[in-house]
């Protein structure tokens, strides 16, 4: 469901007021219109992106929210040219959904994360996990949280997962955006990073395992090109930029 466009005939106006729990709407909300075969799936649709009262929306599905106890989905709706992720939409909800009573599934998701360099035995070398789920070797990263900035969550993703400290290198900044599975839309972000610190100590809940490497050999263990792309960047930026050679 996550990424098919919609129709929903607003019910609950913004504004409006919910007599059973006392709250106002503060996004719109209503029910699915002219697909019959939704009716046992969802018992409804937020609306994200449009702050005035509307009688019909048509938009695209970027969440569903599964309240605890309940077999009904509700969607969350929004216009096909704005991105919400998983913290955003909660606290849209907020006024009617307490986090903790249901789960999310969205359809974007953002992370960010590291390129993490240091010098081993006088040879830059680069550091790649294997996640646990995925069972191939990239960079540390993980999703953005509520008030952090790209290089906070970098710097937190890299700490949780391979306990080392880093510190970001300036005016390096790559781009990957790709899909999951064929429903999710992800959009990471990986920083240039380097790092002082000698001992890696991964998150086993999440981390299988991690390897320092040099560049053409890390380049051969990485899988997806975005990754290998990202990495080639880096390597450009830090040989013209002379990353490193103050530190001989």
């Amino acid at each position: 469901m996550l990424g098919k466009f919609v129709r929903v005939r607003i019910t609950n106006p913004v504004g409006s007021l919910n007599r059973q729990y006392g709250y106002r709407y503060s996004l719109n909300f209503g029910s699915l219109e002219g697909r019959r075969q939704f009716d046992n799936r969802f018992a409804g649709a937020y609306i994200m992106g449009v702050h005035h009262p509307v009688r019909h929306f048509d938009g695209r599905a970027i969440a569903v929210l599964y309240r605890e106890g309940e077999r009904k989905g509700i969607l969350v709706v929004a216009p096909k040219n704005m991105r919400f992720i998983g913290y955003q939409i909660a606290d849209a909800l907020a006024f009617a959904e307490p986090e903790g009573t249901y789960r999310l599934e969205c359809l974007y998701e953002r992370s960010c994360g590291a390129v993490v360099c240091r010098r081993i035995n006088g040879e830059i070398r680069l550091l790649l996990i294997k996640n646990s789920r995925s069972a191939h070797w990239g960079f540390p990263k993980g999703h953005m949280e509520r008030g952090e900035t790209p290089e906070q969550t970098a710097r937190r993703e890299v700490l949780e997962e391979t306990g080392i400290h880093i510190d970001i290198i300036p005016d390096f900044t790559a781009k990957s955006d790709y899909t999951i599975q064929g429903k999710v839309e992800k959009s990471v972000t990986i920083f240039l990073a380097k790092t002082e610190d000698t001992e890696t100590i991964i998150q086993r809940e999440e981390i299988d395992d991690y390897i320092w490497l040099g560049f053409d050999k890390a380049l051969e263990t990485l899988k997806f090109e975005n990754d290998k792309a990202i990495l080639k960047s880096a390597r450009r930026f830090m040989d013209k930029h002379g990353i490193f050679e103050t530190d001989d």
